[in-house]
């Protein structure tokens, strides 16, 4: 069956680096585009990166661009958010999710657009 195991969250400093990984099974990685999405208690979900197949086309919300970079290696089935110069207020549970499609939507922040979620990693930003 689809899975999407997100792991590399923790409790880290203003200013540190994380980095997330997202490993899948069931399925073709390659021929999908992925998600992070992200969400803090009593705040909607965020969609944070998207990329499309082949590394093609990378999507940022504007409050992590220039800090964050998403990638991927498909021959290991993983997708990674390497999260740099973090912030309190990126606290929150990340999840992967796979699109339903290989390239991401201009509105890849809508979460139709993905059928399969993984659990969530919680990433805690605080001194």
């Amino acid at each position: 069956q689809v899975q999407l195991v997100e792991s590399g969250g923790g409790l880290v400093q203003p200013g540190d680096s994380l980095r997330l990984s997202c490993v899948a099974s069931g399925f073709t990685l390659a021929a999908h585009a992925i998600a992070w999405f992200r969400q803090a208690p009593g705040k909607e979900r965020e969609g944070v990166s998207c990329i499309s197949k082949a590394d093609r086309k990378t999507y940022y919300a504007d409050s992590v661009k220039g800090r964050f970079t998403m990638s991927r290696d498909d021959t290991k089935d993983t997708v990674y958010l390497q999260m740099n110069s973090l912030k309190p207020e990126d606290t929150a549970v990340y999840y992967c999710a796979r699109d339903v499609g290989s390239y991401c939507q201009d509105s890849y922040y809508y979460a139709g657009w993905y059928d399969y979620w993984g659990q969530g990693t919680q990433v805690t930003v605080s001194s």
